[in-house]
């Protein structure tokens, strides 16, 4: 049976994803899969292109993974104080939000800005007290700096 390989632009249900060399028939290929864009033709240029691509992906999220590592030193070493009127049972008037930690970051002597998206806070801080939030740098690096949430006089 003969078959013609091509390479996925995008992943197909039972067949591969994006970026795989596959093996199909050559109807399949001319019919459907071409035409709707979903794969382009295996010849050796197209695979060393994707080879080449692969190797400047790689390479960009190791660079990215060493630079969201180094960011995050940095970051563990944070502690921030915010000053808060709060009632009774350490209640906050209000709440301390991404936004107002983000903005907080920017004051300390860091050589990046840290996007309030990227606070990792399910809710506002509405109690006193120290709160650990998560900061996502990078899909494996999520450092925690200490927020101190401390009684207005």
């Amino acid at each position: 049976m003969k078959t013609v390989k091509v390479i996925l632009r995008e992943d197909v249900p039972k067949l591969g994803e994006a970026g795989e060399i596959v093996a199909v028939k050559p109807g399949y290929a001319r019919n459907y899969l071409l035409p709707r864009d979903l794969a382009y033709e295996a010849t050796e240029a197209s695979i060393r292109r994707l080879e080449q691509e692969r190797e400047r992906a790689e390479q960009r999220s190791r660079r990215d993974y060493l630079e969201a590592r180094r960011r995050a030193s940095r970051l563990e070493e944070v502690s921030l104080t915010f000053h808060a009127r709060a009632g009774e049972e350490s209640k906050l008037f209000g709440s301390i939000t991404p936004a107002d930690i983000a903005d907080r970051l920017k004051e300390q002597d860091l050589d990046f800005e840290v996007d309030r998206r990227l606070i990792d806070l399910d809710e506002p801080i509405k109690a006193l007290g120290v709160h650990s939030v998560p900061i996502r740098l990078h899909a494996e690096v999520r450092p925690e700096i200490k927020v101190w949430v401390i009684k207005e006089e």
